[in-house]
């Protein structure tokens, strides 16, 4: 290709101004096809185009964006990740990784394809989101009765559930029969647990699949509050940027970190009696958080609000746990075992019953699963296996 090609000059720019890249880090990333960073820049100008294997690269490899994109008119208009977060700070936003600017364009897509999946209409009877908005002003014990009625999981059952595994599974089911959407990834970001898309009809919670089960529970509460409070959000261990916010958005993200607590762990006088019999050590803590199955951080916060432990001890300890946490939960390496965790089961047989229905073709089908058409007999192995156990 030459410089009369129809490749858009502009929309290079916008891909990688998107994706959060430098003209320096996509030349690095194009090293091995002899492309330079005064090349890159070239494109952007319109002084030349990439050739065909660049091109692809550039879209399929590193903006993650398809190839006919770059021949449009114009770039397309998109939700920035500022207009999607509103309680994230302007440096915190910069700093969003390349990985997790896909991963939220990725999200996006997800909420397009339900909407064209269940024909504009959530199919859950009674929709947490759209009947339910928190109250800054309402205490986070009133607010946690309230989700958990909606729910329909009272305490007595979480506390039967065996392991962490079943209870995300259960919490995954209550969310998505009360109308938000639950999907997984490996975020390749050990400071981001997960994010949120706010939207009336079809609301998305992402999971960082790369951390702790007990932690992607805490996420799915995260992001519920701030669904429930009117924006989307993201969840990171770091909470020292809240004090960069003011008026309504630092109250909402104070709110959210509080609420999945209280929600998961309830102040009532079970949780006292628990509390008073054990030791305030680690062990104790660890103990306590297995029969609520959630993480530690979840049962040390509330000793914290509770006045039990300092906020040194809390910090302390917090670090500690989080030096030592190295990935310790993934869906494994069958292939298509790890796609249906992502997805969900009920993604799945939504898509599925499309292709059975004669709505979709098995081109289709293979773009709403994000996989070949080759890989569609292995996942519909899967679909009927109920591989997708999480």
């Amino acid at each position: 290709m030459n410089h009369t090609s129809p490749i858009n000059p502009i929309v290079l720019r916008w891909a990688r101004e998107t994706a959060g890249l430098s003209l320096e880090e996509v030349a690095a990333k194009l090293k091995r096809k002899t492309v330079t960073t005064e090349i890159v820049a070239e494109w952007e100008s319109g002084g030349s185009s990439p050739n065909y294997v660049q091109l692809e690269a550039l879209a399929y490899d590193i903006y993650k964006r398809p190839l006919a994109l770059f021949f449009f008119p114009d770039p397309p208009v998109e939700e920035t990740p500022k207009q999607a977060f509103r309680t994230l700070p302007e440096m915190e936003i910069q700093r969003l990784s390349s990985r997790m600017r896909f991963l939220m364009r990725q999200a996006k897509a997800m909420q397009i394809n339900l909407e064209e999946l269940y024909g504009g209409v959530n199919p859950a009877e009674h929709q947490i989101v759209r009947n339910q908005e928190f109250s800054l002003n309402a205490s986070v014990a009133e607010l946690a009765h309230i989700v958990r009625h909606f729910l329909g999981i009272d305490l007595s059952e979480q506390l039967q559930w065996r392991s962490s595994e079943e209870a995300f599974k259960a919490w995954r089911n209550a969310l998505e029969n009360c109308g938000v959407f639950v999907f997984k990834d490996a975020f390749k970001e050990e400071n981001i647990s997960g994010f949120c898309l706010h939207d009336t009809r079809f609301p998305i919670i992402y999971v960082n699949n790369s951390k702790a089960v007990t932690h992607q529970i805490f996420t799915l509460f995260h992001e519920l509050s701030h669904l429930l409070s009117g924006t989307g959000g993201i969840d990171t261990p770091d909470e020292t940027y809240i004090h960069e916010l003011d008026g309504r958005n630092q109250q909402i993200e104070i709110l959210c970190n509080r609420f999945a607590s209280a929600f998961l762990v309830p102040d009532d006088a079970d949780f006292n009696q628990r509390i008073a019999q054990m030791p305030i050590h680690e062990d104790g803590i660890s103990a306590l958080a297995d029969q609520y199955r959630v993480s530690r951080e979840v049962i040390l916060r509330r000793l914290r609000d509770k006045g039990l432990v300092t906020q040194q001890f809390y910090e302390q300890l917090v670090e500690g746990w989080q030096k030592k946490t190295k990935n310790k939960s993934d869906a494994g390496g069958n292939y298509y075992r790890t796609k249906g965790v992502y997805l969900g089961e009920r993604y799945l047989e939504l898509a599925f019953s499309r292709l059975y229905q004669n709505k979709i073709s098995v081109d289709q089908l293979a773009d709403y699963l994000g996989v070949k058409v080759k890989n569609i007999t292995g996942m519909e192995a899967l679909l009927f296996s109920k591989g997708a156990a999480t």
